[in-house]
C-alpha cells in the first residue's frame, strides 16, 4: 500500500520573480516485474521501472496521519491521478505531500534474460565501421608485405644464390651483406628476455579471458569477476613467462637461467604494483570506499609470490633444459660498421611511425572501453573486440615485418630491440588518447580523482606497450629466421 508522507518545504533564501516557478516531483510509481515459472510455481523479480509525475495532491479536511484520504491518490480505491494538469508548485507557505504507488506486472523475460535490457547494442554500426576500417589497414598492410615477400625477397633470394664468385657477392648490397651480425646478440639482452617473456604472459591471458568471455563464462554485469579472472589468469600464465624468457636467453648464449627467471617474475608486477600502491593511498587518504583493503592486498601479494613466481621459474627451468635454437647463418666474430642511414630511417622517427597503423586499428574499440570504465556503462560485445584483438596482432606484425625488411636492406642489423619498440609505440598514442578522452569526455575536476585516472591510463599503456611489443619481436623473429635461411651463404 502507498504510504502518504507530508513534508513542509522552506524557501528562505531563494528569491524568485512572478514569472518564473518551480515545480518538484513528489510522486513516483514503480513498475515491479517479474516471471513466473511455471514448473516450479514461483515467480522471480526480472525487472522494474520508476517514472516520477508531479502532482498537486488534494485531500478534505485536516490533515491527520493514517485517517487522510487523498482525492489524487487513494490506496483504497487504487486510483492516482498520474496525468494531472495542476503540477505541484514549490512554494515556501505551502506544504507538499510526497506519495509513491507500485504495480506488479508479470513479464515474459526470463530470470537468466534479465540483463539484456541493459546490453542492448544500439551503436553496432559503428562498431562494423571500427571492422571495416581495422580490415582495410590489415589489407594494406598484407598487400606490402606480399609485395615484398612474393617479389623483393624471391628476386634477391634467387640473386644471391646465382653468384658464383666472392667478389660479385661483395660488390652486392642490401640485406645479405648483415648476414654476419643480424643474429648477434644485442645491448640489454637479459632486459629483452624479460619483456618477451612478459609479454607472452599477457598475451596469453588475454586470449583466455576473451574465450571465456564469447563463450559466456564471464558476465559483463560482474564486472569484479572479469578483473579477478584476469589476476588468476595472468599468475597462472607464468609458466609460459619463464619458458619463454628462457629460451631466449639459452639463445643469447645465457647460463644463469635463474637470474632471468627472477627478473621476469619480478619487474613487470613490481612496477605495476609500486603504480597501483601510490593510487590505492590517494583513495586511503581521501577515505573513500573504494580504496582496496588490506585483506585484498595481502591476498594479491600471495598470488605473486605463492603461485606466480614459482610457475615462472617452473617454466623458466623446463625452457632452459631444451636445446638451444640453433641460427640460420653465423655470427662474426667482430661487429660490420652501420653506413649512415637516411632521415626516415632514423631509429626515433621509424619507431614512432610504426606505432600509429595498430593502434588506428584499435582506437574506435578503445573508446567503447574507456566508456566502460570510466562512465559506467556495460561493455559486452567480446566478439567484436576478439575480431579486432585479431587484426591488431595482424597489424602489429606485418608493420614490424616491412620497417624490418627496410632496416635491414640499409645494412642496419640493429633489429631486436627496434622490432619490440616498433609496433610497441602504440602504446605512446594509446595514453595520448587516454588523455585527450580525459578533458573531451570527463568532467573530473578534483586533482586525486585526475591523478588516478592519469595513472590507471599509464598502467593500461604499459601493459600495452609490452604486449604489442611481443608480437612485433616474434613476428621479426620469425621473418629474419626465414629469409636468412633461404640463402646460400658459405
Amino acid at each position: 500500500m502507498p504510504v502518504l508522507l507530508l513534508l513542509c518545504l522552506t524557501v528562505s533564501d531563494c528569491t524568485q520573480s512572478k514569472e518564473e516557478k518551480y515545480f518538484i516531483h513528489n510522486h513516483l510509481a514503480f513498475t515491479v516485474k517479474f516471471h513466473r515459472d511455471l514448473q516450479t510455481d514461483s515467480a522471480r523479480i526480472v525487472g522494474f521501472e520508476v517514472k516520477p509525475y508531479s502532482i498537486k495532491h488534494e485531500y478534505e479536511g485536516k490533515w491527520a496521519e493514517d485517517k487522510t484520504r487523498l482525492t489524487t491518490c487513494d490506496p483504497h480505491t487504487k486510483r492516482t491521478v498520474i496525468n494531472s494538469n495542476t503540477p505541484q508548485e514549490v512554494d515556501d507557505k505551502k506544504e507538499i505531500v510526497f506519495t509513491y504507488d507500485v504495480e506488479f506486472q508479470e513479464s515474459d523475460v526470463k530470470w537468466a534474460s534479465r540483463w539484456d535490457a541493459y546490453l542492448l547494442m544500439s551503436d553496432d554500426q559503428i562498431h562494423w565501421f571500427s571492422i571495416v576500417n581495422s580490415l582495410m589497414i590489415v589489407l594494406f598492410l598484407s598487400g606490402m608485405v606480399a609485395m615484398i615477400m612474393l617479389r623483393t625477397l624471391y628476386r634477391d633470394i634467387s640473386k644471391y644464390n646465382e653468384l658464383e664468385t666472392q667478389e660479385e657477392a661483395q660488390e652486392e648490397t642490401g640485406w645479405k651483406l648483415v648476414h654476419g651480425d643480424v643474429f648477434r646478440p644485442p645491448m640489454n639482452s637479459e632486459l629483452l628476455c624479460v619483456y618477451v617473456g612478459t609479454g607472452v604472459q599477457f598475451f596469453c591471458m588475454i586470449v583466455v579471458t576473451m574465450l571465456f568471455a564469447i563463450l559466456g563464462f564471464l558476465s559483463p554485469s560482474n564486472r569484479g569477476g572479469l578483473m579477478t579472472a584476469m589476476l588468476l589468469l595472468w599468475v597462472f600464465m607464468g609458466l609460459f613467462a619463464g619458458y619463454a624468457s628462457s629460451r631466449l636467453y639459452k639463445l643469447f648464449k645465457g647460463g644463469e637461467w635463474k637470474k632471468i627467471a627472477l627478473r621476469t617474475a619480478i619487474m613487470f608486477p613490481g612496477i605495476i604494483s609500486a603504480i597501483f600502491f601510490v593510487l590505492n593511498a590517494l583513495i586511503w587518504g581521501q577515505k573513500s570506499s573504494g580504496a582496496v583493503p588490506f585483506g585484498t592486498m595481502f591476498a594479491l601479494v600471495f598470488l605473486w609470490f605463492g603461485i606466480s613466481v614459482p610457475l615462472v621459474f617452473v617454466g623458466s627451468y623446463i625452457g632452459f633444459k631444451k636445446p638451444a635454437l640453433e641460427d640460420p647463418v653465423k655470427t662474426n666474430k667482430i661487429p660490420r660498421q652501420i653506413p649512415e642511414q637516411a632521415w626516415y630511417m632514423n631509429p626515433a622517427f621509424s619507431i614512432l611511425i610504426g606505432g600509429i597503423l595498430p593502434f588506428g586499428a584499435v582506437f574506435i574499440e578503445l573508446f567503447f572501453i574507456l566508456t566502460s570504465i570510466w562512465l559506467n556503462q556495460f561493455y559486452y560485445i567480446f566478439g567484436f573486440l576478439f575480431l579486432v584483438f585479431i587484426i591488431l596482432i595482424i597489424t602489429c606484425a606485418e608493420i614490424t615485418v616491412v620497417l624490418c625488411y627496410f632496416q635491414l636492406c640499409s645494412e642496419d642489423y640493429l633489429w631486436w630491440w627496434r622490432s619490440y619498440l616498433t609496433s610497441g609505440s602504440s602504446a605512446v598514442y594509446l595514453f595520448l588518447y587516454a588523455t585527450f578522452y580525459f578533458f573531451t569526455k570527463l568532467e573530473i575536476t578534483k586533482l586525486v580523482s585526475g591523478v588516478l585516472y592519469f595513472g590507471y591510463m599509464l598502467i593500461a599503456s604499459y601493459a600495452f606497450f609490452v604486449l604489442t611489443g611481443t608480437i612485433g619481436f616474434y613476428a621479426c623473429f620469425w621473418f629474419t629466421r626465414l629469409i636468412y635461411s633461404s640463402v646460400k651463404i658459405d
